[in-house]
C-alpha cells in the first residue's frame, strides 16, 4: 500500500476575513499548501500558518496562483511565459522568506486554481511552470494532478530534473481520462464519508475506481488533497487519516 501523503489548501484567510479551519485540520495532514497573497492570504496569516505547520511537522508548500484576490484565483488570465514565471518567483520567494525567518523551509510547490487547472490542460503551460520551480530550485517537487497516464508530465519532469508528486482526491468522481468530472454536473463531488475514506483507501492500494462511464481506473498517487472548510471536512480528514494509518500499520 502506498503511502499517500494528505495534502491540504491552507492559509486562506485575508485581513479580518477567515476562511478555514487552520488549526484543527493541521494535527492530520502531512502538507500544507500555504497560500501566498495572491489568490489568499497576506504577510501575516502566512506567518502564522508557517508557525502553525512548523508546531505540527508538517512540510510547508507554496501554493502560487494567479493574481487575483477578487475571484479566489479560479479565473483563468492570459500570462507571457516569462510574466508566469515572475509570479510564481515572486510568491514561493516570499513564502520562503517568511519560512527562514522561523526556521523553516518551503518544501515543494503546488500551483492553485486556475493556473493550476491551464497547467494541466496546457502542456506547454506545464513546462513553463516547471521550468520555473527548477530555476527556483531543482530540490523542490511539484505537486500536480494524476491521470490515468502521466508519462507525458514525468518526462516534462524529467527533463528539467524535478521530482513530481501526482495529486489524487478522495471527494471527487473522475472520468475516463482521469480527469476531475465538472463541478457543474451532478455526481461530481462525493458527500458521504462513507464513500469519501473508501475512495482513498482505493487509491492508497493502487485499487481501480470506477470513472464516470463505467470503466475502471487507476491513478499513481503520491499525494491526496482533503479540506479544512468545516468541521464536518475536518471529520472526514480525521477519519481517512485513521483509516490510511490502521491499512499501514505492520
Amino acid at each position: 500500500m502506498n503511502r499517500l501523503l494528505l495534502n491540504c489548501d491552507i492559509g486562506e484567510s485575508f485581513g479580518s476575513w477567515t476562511m478555514g479551519l487552520d488549526a484543527e485540520v493541521m494535527p492530520f495532514i502531512d502538507c500544507a499548501n500555504i497560500a501566498c497573497g495572491f489568490h489568499a492570504g497576506d504577510p501575516s496569516t502566512m506567518r502564522k500558518t508557517v508557525s502553525l505547520a512548523l508546531s505540527h511537522g508538517v512540510r510547508i508548500g507554496a501554493h502560487p496562483a494567479y493574481q487575483d484576490l477578487v475571484g479566489f484565483g479560479r479565473r483563468s488570465m492570459a500570462y507571457t511565459a516569462r510574466e508566469l514565471q515572475d509570479l510564481l518567483h515572486y510568491q514561493i520567494g516570499a513564502l520562503d522568506g517568511i519560512c527562514r525567518a522561523q526556521g523553516g523551509r518551503v518544501s515543494y510547490v503546488k500551483p492553485h486554481g486556475a493556473m493550476y487547472n491551464d497547467m494541466m490542460a496546457n502542456p506547454a503551460q506545464l513546462r513553463t511552470v516547471i521550468q520555473a520551480v527548477a530555476a527556483y530550485d531543482r530540490e523542490l517537487p511539484l505537486m500536480l494532478m494524476a491521470t490515468r497516464d502521466n508519462s507525458i508530465a514525468q518526462a516534462l519532469g524529467d527533463e528539467y530534473g524535478l521530482t513530481l508528486w501526482f495529486e489524487a482526491f478522495a471527494d471527487r468522481a473522475y472520468d475516463s481520462a482521469g480527469h476531475l468530472v465538472s463541478r457543474q454536473l451532478p455526481g461530481a463531488v462525493h458527500h458521504e464519508a462513507e464513500v469519501i475514506i473508501a475512495q482513498a483507501l482505493t487509491i492508497a492500494r493502487g485499487g481501480a475506481l470506477t470513472a464516470s462511464d463505467g470503466s475502471e481506473l487507476i491513478l499513481n498517487a503520491n499525494t491526496l488533497c482533503v479540506h479544512g472548510d468545516n468541521a464536518s471536512s475536518v471529520a472526514a480528514v480525521r477519519r481517512i487519516r485513521e483509516a490510511l494509518d490502521r491499512q499501514s500499520a505492520p
